[in-house]
């Protein structure tokens, strides 16, 4: 009689496995900006020798367009755990819309039902849902479990205070005093930070001192060619916000909008009137849409570019689409396009995650940065587009601008570097995300 064949009982590879419980309020099928990272993240984690689990606001409590594409992303073996938010139907009564204030309570009882079960090395904050990041410090004193809060937004900022209230957030005058005191409660303890821009790690180290030494580490959010995949897989059901056209050129933006965008946005539409005063036969085929700028549910969303357009009399040149839609919507838009328009805050510390998307687009990119930024760096050393800077005067913008026509009208070859571009990918961000991580565990 044969002997069966059985696994070994002891796996030692799998014993090296560190785990991590990942905090995401927002996460697949819901389109948020902030659960990016972790989505993108979540298929590299194993390869780096990290066990994830996810620790999510279920859907239903979620204010966000959902697209459940999103979800084929989301590799198998992760354990998503999902918790209840209070309604916002009641809750917006008293004037309370927060996801990170309605689902704190039921965060702090899942995650401890979670921690006295099982053993976890780590819990990363990942989100701009910032006030469930106080948890960390409670968690931390009742299971002695340390944690890393991803900073991909500043959390309490000046940035409005010297703005009309007309540009300022709804209810800022509340949310910035309640930013202005709970920040402090998950700093006090925090073990790790990693952050979109250096600009907010040297904030928050000038804030507080307990900082200073803390590891830390700038980390953008990752490229991921998969998600090009899914799209031409899906393509068909995906729609198009404009019509292609053979005698018009459409150019494209895909992303928020807002009033700290208007110094690029006046920049390009004045280049482009320069346009069509100089040379009305090549700018005057061309159409600009900016989709999905506003993050107000749909149908409620305030027009911020369309606006700028009229005051500089080219609004029969730009449609706004202020609704949000879908992820794989939006690199629809990009990967149809004639051209890709990309515009960046006059915040320098502001990065545009979203330009990775419009790389790998592999379309004539034209970006308006602010020669600081992180995103005008990256379209440099990757040679990925034309670039116009804030620096630039109007003569020269124009010029910038007059070459990217030419490039987009004769279909030139992109010339992108993605050799350069391998850093951004969303396996090297990952690494970088793990390395910090070993860096806190080693330092406890």
């Amino acid at each position: 009689m044969k002997k069966k064949n059985f696994l070994p009982l002891f796996n030692p590879s799998l014993a090296k496995l560190k785990r991590i419980l990942i905090i995401s309020p927002h996460f697949p099928p819901a389109n948020a900006a902030d659960m990016q990272r972790v989505r993108m993240s979540l298929p590299y984690f194993k390869e780096f020798e990290w066990e994830a689990e996810v620790v999510t606001v279920d859907e239903n409590y979620v204010d966000m367009v959902k697209d459940p594409l999103l979800l084929d992303s989301i590799p198998n073996n992760i354990i998503i755990h999902k918790v209840n938010a209070f309604s916002k139907k009641w809750t917006s009564k008293i004037g309370l819309g927060s996801l990170a204030l309605r689902s704190l309570w039921f965060y702090r009882k899942k995650v401890n039902q979670l921690l006295k079960s099982k053993k976890f090395d780590l819990i990363y904050f990942s989100t701009t849902e910032f006030p469930v990041c106080i948890l960390g410090s409670y968690w931390k004193d009742k299971f002695n479990i340390p944690y890393v809060i991803d900073m991909q937004d500043p959390w309490h900022s000046d940035y409005y205070q010297d703005k009309p209230k007309s540009e300022r957030p709804k209810k800022y005058w509340f949310s910035y005093r309640l930013h202005k005191f709970l920040e402090p409660i998950a700093m006090k303890n925090v073990d790790g930070l990693i952050s979109v821009s250096e600009k907010y790690i040297n904030t928050l180290k000038d804030r507080y001192a307990n900082l200073a030494t803390l590891p830390a580490k700038v980390i953008t959010f990752g490229a991921n060619e998969q998600d090009f995949k899914i799209v031409q897989k899906n393509n068909d059901q995906l729609k198009l916000y404009y019509t292609p056209s053979t005698t018009k050129l459409n150019l494209v933006y895909v992303g928020r909008g807002g009033y700290d965008m208007r110094d690029a946005l006046e920049i390009l539409f004045k280049a482009f009137k320069t346009g069509l005063e100089n040379e009305p036969h090549l700018f005057e085929n061309i159409h600009f849409h900016f989709i999905g700028t506003s993050y107000a549910p749909a149908g409620k969303g305030i027009a911020t570019i369309s606006p700028i357009a009229d005051s500089i009399n080219i609004s029969n040149y730009v449609t706004e689409y202020t609704n949000r839609i879908g992820f794989y919507e939006s690199i629809k838009q990009l990967i149809t396009s004639d051209g890709l328009i990309i515009i960046g805050s006059n915040d320098s510390s502001y990065t545009a995650s979203k330009l990775y998307p419009y790389i790998l687009a592999k379309k004539q990119l034209l970006g308006i940065f602010n020669e600081m930024s992180s995103a005008a760096k990256i379209m440099m050393d990757c040679n990925a587009g034309h670039l116009i800077t804030f620096n630039d005067n109007q003569n020269e913008a124009y010029e910038k601008l007059h070459r990217y026509i030419i490039s987009v009208k004769n279909q030139f070859p992109i010339s992108t570097n993605f050799t350069a571009f391998e850093p951004y990918t969303a396996s090297s961000m990952t690494k970088s995300q793990v390395e910090l991580f070993n860096k806190v565990l080693i330092s406890k």
